[in-house]
């Protein structure tokens, strides 16, 4: 996995802690430019985050969880990728003591059309 993100980004280091220690391999380049990262790898506007990654053939925006990479990889649905946009208070690399706001894991395809894959 290559995770993209800004260098002075806290909850990205933690994010990136999160999947290494759920078993992915990762590389991490940091840069000042993630709009054009997001851009390239075809990442809505919308479905923004704070970082991106990319693993085989999809894309992975922001604060999502470890396993569900794996259920994505495994299963290969039709897709450009995950998003959690925004970035929710408890979610992988947000968690800020007990509190833990609902969200939704996005499955978005080539055209930013999208449906829910998981709720947290």
């Amino acid at each position: 996995m290559v995770v993209y993100k800004d260098p002075n980004c806290g909850c990205c280091e933690e994010w990136v802690a999160h999947v290494r220690k759920a078993g992915f391999t990762v590389t991490v380049r940091d840069t000042a430019d993630m709009a054009t990262v997001k851009a390239s790898l075809g990442v809505p506007d919308a479905l923004g985050s704070c970082h991106t990654a990319r693993i085989g053939s999809y894309t992975i925006e922001g604060h999502v969880p470890a396993d569900l990479i794996v259920k994505l990889v495994a299963e290969k649905p039709v897709g450009r990728g995950l998003a959690v946009p925004g970035m929710p208070v408890g979610s992988p690399g947000m968690e800020q003591g007990a509190r833990k706001d609902r969200y939704d894991v996005l499955l978005f395809d080539k055209a930013g059309k999208t449906r829910v894959y998981a709720s947290r």
